[in-house]
Order: structure tokens, then C-alpha cells, then sequence
């Protein structure tokens, strides 16, 4: 016959086994979950340590413009991400609409103003270049769209192949009326001053216009994400596409949608480069997708999809940009910084995918 205290005996410690083991799994999945994050407050606290002006006004002033500047396309990209997908032309798309915005907005008397028929410029001229420039982003997003959602392409082959032929046509486009692919310069001082006109100034460094723009872009994605009934769809069609059309979700449209919203945010985040940078050339926006697609991951959109936050969008930027400041100010090179901004890439993802498995 069995001792009753024993019995009892061995399975309170089988208790107190099981839960120091579910102690430290949870402590571990803490760990391995904000793993990025720690490592990242670690290294700005080192570099806080190695060069006292990172914790200047101005260098906080500093890396709130790269955020405004960053934040669109981060925002536009978040949503090709939830539907388990991405978008690879979201910086050549910059790249063309800020090569569009450059030339309708260049001095009216630059000698070598591509096109001399053009207006003078003026508010409504100005508000009209946006319209445009996110109008073409809107159209290639739409076809991006288009084919993932009718042919049920990955989205992966659809906007390599939507780069490729944006970039063929920023190159025909930087070859008109006798360009010869030199830069689009001659901006207009009221093209600059509408984006980069000084609000206030934090320290010695003025924070520039775009910044209110940018916090109105993020109160209007927040609405779209989590007020209306094309931002819920979109949740629905990334975690279940299956799913949401039984329930009576067109996940063709939510699809399109989705996209052609990206491409107007590509098309608005080209319109601010045009101004920041002062000049656009044809490389203008290579490769940005990248660090939107790394901001996105960091701030927890998921590649699983039917995940993410506008709050962590703005995170994922914010330290993404803090990391890419404090490794310029320490010194690091800029072929240091690619091999840094794919190593975030890849443990960010692997990160995501190992929370998704741990749930599964």
C-alpha cells in the first residue's frame, strides 16, 4: 500500500519543480524577447558614457528630425508587413517622387531647370506637387497590390520587380530635356522653407516643420489602423486571409488598399527628402526600405502577420535612428553601419519568429 505523505510529499516537489521551471522560462522569454531593446539601452548608455554631447539638447533635437523623416515610410511599409508580406520599391518610389517634387518645384529662373513651362511656385503649386507625388506612389502601390492580391504572387517577387522598373524610369526621367542624369538642384526657397522652415529650436539646432507633419501623419495612420473598418480588415487578412473572407472581409481590396496606402507614403517621405537633402539624384532612396523594414520588425510588426502597433512603429524608428546617431558620432564608418543595419535586421527577425513559435 502507498504512504499517502509521501505521495504528497513528491508532488509538492514535483510543484515546486514545475514552477521554477515556468519561473525561469518566463524570465528567460523576457530576456530573449526585449533582447534588442536591452542591448540597444546598454550601448546608449556606453556611448552616453564615451561622448557627453549624445545627451545634448541638440543631438535629442537631431534625432527627432531623422524620426520625422524616417517615420512615413516606416508607416506606409508596417502595413505590407501585416499582411505577412513587404515592399522592396519603397525606395525607389522615394526616389521617383522626390525626383518629381525637385523638378515642379526648382527656381523659376535656374539656368538648367528641366522644364521652363512650369508655373511660378506658390502655396497651391506646392500643395499640388504633394498631391501628385503621392498620387504616383499610390498608383504603384496599387499595382503591387493588384497582382499579390489577384494572382496570389508573393509580394516579395511583385515589388522586386516594381523596383526595377521605377528605377528604369527615374533613369529616363533624370535624362530628359538634356539632363543627363545630373542631380535635380535649384530647389526653391519655398519648397525648402515649407519643409525645413524652423518651428523652435532645441539648443543650437532648429527642429524643422516636417516634424508637425509628421506627428499629423501618425494621428491619421492611427485612425485609419484602429478607427475604421479597412484598418481592422487589414488585422483580419494578415493573421487569416482564409478566415476573414468567410467572415466577409474582400481581402482583394483590403489587399490593394493596403499597398496603394504604402506607395502614398512613399511618394510623401520622397517629397521631404527632395527638401532635406536640398538636391535629388538617381540613387536618392536606395535602399531606405531597409531601415523602414528593420524599424517595423523592431517595433514589433510582425512578418507572422495580423500584428503591430502605430506606438511601436515610432519605436522601432526612434531606436533604430538612436543607434545609427550614436554609432556616427562614436566614429563608426559607414560600411560598419550596413554590416550593423543588416546584423538588426536579421536578429530582429529571428526574434519576431522565435515569439510566434513560442506561442504556436
Amino acid at each position: 500500500m502507498k504512504n499517502p505523505v509521501a505521495e504528497l510529499q513528491r508532488t509538492a516537489a514535483e510543484y515546486r519543480q514545475k514552477d521554477a521551471k515556468d519561473k525561469r522560462r518566463y524570465w528567460t522569454d523576457l530576456v530573449l524577447n526585449n533582447a534588442l531593446y536591452i542591448l540597444m539601452l546598454i550601448f546608449v548608455i556606453y556611448t552616453a558614457a564615451e561622448k557627453p554631447q549624445f545627451m545634448t539638447l541638440g543631438s535629442f533635437a537631431n534625432l527627432i528630425t531623422q524620426v520625422a523623416a524616417y517615420l512615413p515610410m516606416a508607416l506606409g511599409i508596417a502595413g505590407c508587413i501585416v499582411l505577412t508580406g513587404t515592399d522592396l520599391s519603397a525606395g525607389r518610389v522615394a526616389g521617383l517622387t522626390a525626383a518629381v517634387a525637385g523638378v515642379f518645384l526648382q527656381k523659376t529662373d535656374f539656368v538648367n531647370k528641366m522644364f521652363q513651362s512650369l508655373p511660378a511656385i506658390n502655396g497651391w503649386w506646392i500643395a499640388l506637387t504633394i498631391l501628385t507625388v503621392m498620387a504616383i506612389g499610390a498608383l504603384i502601390g496599387l499595382v503591387n497590390g493588384f497582382f499579390v492580391a489577384k494572382f496570389s504572387l508573393h509580394p516579395f517577387i511583385v515589388t522586386l520587380s516594381t523596383q526595377l522598373i521605377t528605377y528604369g524610369i527615374i533613369l529616363w526621367f533624370f535624362n530628359l530635356n538634356g539632363n543627363n542624369s545630373q542631380p535635380i538642384s535649384g530647389l526653391s526657397d519655398e519648397y525648402k522653407t515649407f519643409v525645413n522652415g524652423e518651428m523652435f529650436r532645441l539648443g543650437n539646432v532648429a527642429v524643422p516643420r516636417y516634424v508637425a507633419y509628421a506627428i499629423v501623419l501618425v494621428g491619421i495612420m492611427w485612425f485609419i489602423w484602429n478607427k475604421t473598418t479597412f484598418g481592422k480588415n487589414m488585422f483580419a487578412v494578415g493573421s487569416n486571409a482564409e478566415a476573414a473572407k468567410v467572415s466577409g472581409v474582400n481581402v482583394f481590396w483590403t489587399t490593394v488598399l493596403v499597398h496603394t496606402l504604402a506607395g502614398a507614403m512613399y511618394g510623401y517621405s520622397g517629397f521631404i527628402e527632395g527638401a532635406r537633402s536640398g538636391s535629388v539624384a538617381i540613387n536618392s532612396g536606395l535602399n531606405s526600405e531597409c531601415d523602414a523594414i528593420a524599424a517595423c520588425v523592431i517595433g514589433g510588426v510582425s512578418f507572422v502577420g495580423g500584428t503591430g502597433k502605430i506606438s511601436g512603429i515610432i519605436l522601432g524608428v526612434v531606436v533604430l535612428r538612436l543607434i545609427f546617431v550614436a554609432l556616427t558620432m562614436l566614429g563608426v564608418g559607414s560600411s560598419s553601419l550596413y554590416i550593423i543595419k543588416g546584423g538588426i535586421i536579421l536578429c530582429a527577425c529571428a526574434l519576431d519568429m522565435r515569439k510566434y513559435l513560442v506561442k504556436k
